[in-house]
């Protein structure tokens, strides 16, 4: 088993970022709101420019094989002491190794030693059952529907 570590990106690190969310939506288009085509039009994500400035309250983790970044999770602070994790992808070849779950863990410590008693959301697509049994296990709970086309869950750190 391959040593995986977990950090935040750095400014210089912010083209790896877009080459893998764009393999993300390329390889796994049914599990994000965003579509391969519209994304490669886009000169620079808006995420790529908060890794570079460090934006407190934006940011993203990496999971690192070595040197290779084989996984993203994405935190945006929303202003009622809120915030999302979007962008939660690992590459097909380093799935089913729990890197996913030290992904969304590592950003939950983040971003609860930098808001603390934040509320943390995301969304899951239905059927997406492998992303929402990961959510359950990590102590993410259904919210009541909003709508058919996604699953809002929250985790209230303890």
């Amino acid at each position: 088993m391959t040593n995986i570590s977990y950090r935040k990106l750095i400014p210089e690190e912010s083209r790896i970022y877009r080459a893998i969310r764009l393999e993300s939506l390329e390889k796994f288009p049914e599990s994000f709101g965003a579509t391969y085509k519209d994304a490669l039009s886009i000169e620079k994500f808006r995420i790529e420019s908060d890794i570079e400035e460090q934006t407190p309250e934006r940011f993203v983790y990496g999971a690192f094989a070595q040197q290779e970044l084989v996984g993203i999770c994405t935190f945006v602070k929303n202003e009622n002491n809120t915030g999302s994790i979007y962008q939660m992808y690992v590459k097909r070849e380093f799935q089913g190794k729990n890197i996913g779950q030290g992904l969304i863990e590592a950003v939950i410590s983040e971003a609860c030693q930098k808001f603390n008693g934040i509320e943390i959301i995301l969304e899951v697509i239905p059927g997406n059952d492998k992303a929402y049994n990961l959510y359950r296990k990590i102590g993410f709970q259904e919210m009541p529907h909003t709508s058919p086309e996604e699953i809002s869950m929250r985790y209230v750190p303890k």
